[in-house]
């Protein structure tokens, strides 16, 4: 067996208390299968779905589960491989073997499922289904269900989505022993990065350094690394740019360890040895933002408040060098901190680096009494709801100096009691700044997840003057 598994108990016992929580009804929950990138041989990584993964287990292409609520049947379907499979992977457990490891006791070929799909909705029992984000398990649910492709888009059981966001928010000892490793690997990947950046390096150099750490540690990456000297750009996964001294590299990096749970990390730092004074007033202003945002963080505490604390925080500094005038709470109130922070402080992380993400926002970072905010800024915010032990999350303050926005702002005279726009025009080739920790919500407060990494402006440049000082 080429992937890791929990004890069967864990699989056995997520599967019966998904089965209380929907209620009656089939269950369905479908794997990925193999994605082709430019013909069928050549595939993109395989990634297993993460609810799969979570009740089934089995890290492989091709499978998919039932679970039968009314009668507590439960079925794996997949396929044994035969000789012509078995020449290009070697020797594989069967899958009667593989289920027994998560406590199934009866599979079937894949082909079985369209017909026990077919039947059941012929005759009227409900089929649950997640929202299917790929093609492949949106057509097959439109060929077995009869029905169009739009038909099943609208028609995922909203049971069975709260049920799973339920179960998974509220992360295990074993998953949090997981998420942990994934974190450290990523710090692992940060250091490497501080260590390794040198004027005159290309973007891609460094970020395949970054890159190679989480696969060394029999990882892979959690989503792609996002490295580059124009911070103010929020997901660039451009690396063509040549590091210069005097510039910032921001780097936004997570590894997923060998069960696929996730880290997700940001570190700025210099190019060169030492901040400018302007990146530094920046960064200590984020900073900041981040520490007051994590000492909120607690049980009963809504984060959409932690994400308005962090914004106020950030005004506050930015009053203190003259970007920005007046109350910072009611700046916050007005949105005058979208002009510098755009996106939101947070999300939940864990099998998904954005965890559950597939399953709506709507529902995994928000409740029916807090609905999500459509407004500049606080719409891209994913997390609001109140906190609960278990949940683990990312806290990522940022400071982005975009010249488009500037502009735009400036040009509609924008909250000009709040904006100082004479003094911003210092600003406009500043790039940006995020720092990004991970978290875990305990019974009395909270756990910061892996190993030491620095975040303080002295801590850096004394990495930055080491690394450079001893290639001199």
């Amino acid at each position: 067996m080429h992937f890791e598994l929990f004890p069967k108990d864990t699989y056995v016992s997520r599967r019966r208390k998904l089965s209380e929580l929907v209620g009656s009804g089939l269950i369905l929950l479908m794997g990925n299968e193999d994605a082709a990138m430019n013909y069928a041989d050549n595939c993109y990584p395989f990634r297993q779905d993460s609810s799969f993964l979570y009740y089934f287990g089995l890290d492989l292409t091709g499978v998919a589960g039932i679970i039968d609520v009314d009668s507590g049947r439960e079925i794996l379907f997949g396929d044994d491989p035969g000789i012509d499979f078995i020449i290009w992977t070697g020797t594989l457990p069967t899958m009667a073997e593989m289920a027994g490891e998560v406590g199934v006791i009866t599979t079937r070929p894949y082909a079985d499922l369209g017909k026990l799909l077919s039947e059941a909705a012929g005759s009227g029992r409900t089929i649950h289904y997640l929202p299917p984000y790929r093609n492949a398990n949106l057509l097959k649910l439109s060929e077995w269900l009869r029905q169009p492709v739009a038909a099943i888009k609208a028609g995922h059981s909203l049971s069975l989505v709260r049920s799973v966001i339920h179960q998974r928010s509220h992360k295990e000892p074993r998953e949090v022993d997981a998420i942990e490793k994934a974190v450290s690997i990523s710090a692992d990947m940060h250091f490497t990065a501080m260590h390794q950046a040198r004027p005159g390096m290309k973007e891609y150099e460094l970020a395949s350094k970054v890159q190679e750490v989480s696969h060394a540690a029999g990882g892979r990456l959690s989503y792609p690394i996002i490295l580059t000297v124009n911070g103010h750009i929020l997901h660039n996964h451009y690396y063509g740019n040549t590091l210069l001294d005097g510039q910032m590299v921001l780097v936004d990096a997570g590894a997923e360890e060998s069960m696929h749970y996730a880290g997700d990390l940001t570190r700025t730092f210099p190019v060169g040895r030492r901040f400018s004074n302007q990146q530094r007033e920046i960064y200590e202003i984020v900073l900041s933002s981040l520490e007051k945002a994590t000492q909120m963080l607690a049980p009963g505490v809504r984060f959409i408040d932690v994400h308005a604390r962090a914004c106020e925080e950030l005004l506050t500094g930015l009053k203190a060098i003259g970007l920005f005038k007046g109350d910072p709470a009611e700046g916050v109130e007005a949105g005058a901190h979208t002009l510098f922070f755009q996106c939101g402080l947070g999300h939940m992380m864990g099998l998904d680096v954005h965890d559950m993400e597939d399953l709506g926002e709507q529902y995994v970072g928000y409740t029916e009494q807090l609905g999500k905010r459509k407004d500049f800024g606080w719409k891209s915010l994913r997390l609001g709801r109140e906190l609960e032990p278990g949940y683990v999350l990312t806290v990522e303050p940022g400071i982005y100096m975009i010249p488009e926005l500037m502009d735009r702002w400036k040009a509609e005279n924008k909250l000009a009691s709040f904006i100082n726009y004479d003094q911003l025009e210092a600003y406009r080739n500043f790039s940006g700044i995020r720092i990004e920790n991970n978290f875990l919500i305990t019974e009395d407060g909270y756990h910061r997840f892996g190993k030491y990494l620095p975040s303080g402006v002295d801590e850096i440049e004394a990495i930055r003057e080491e690394y450079l000082a001893g290639m001199a």
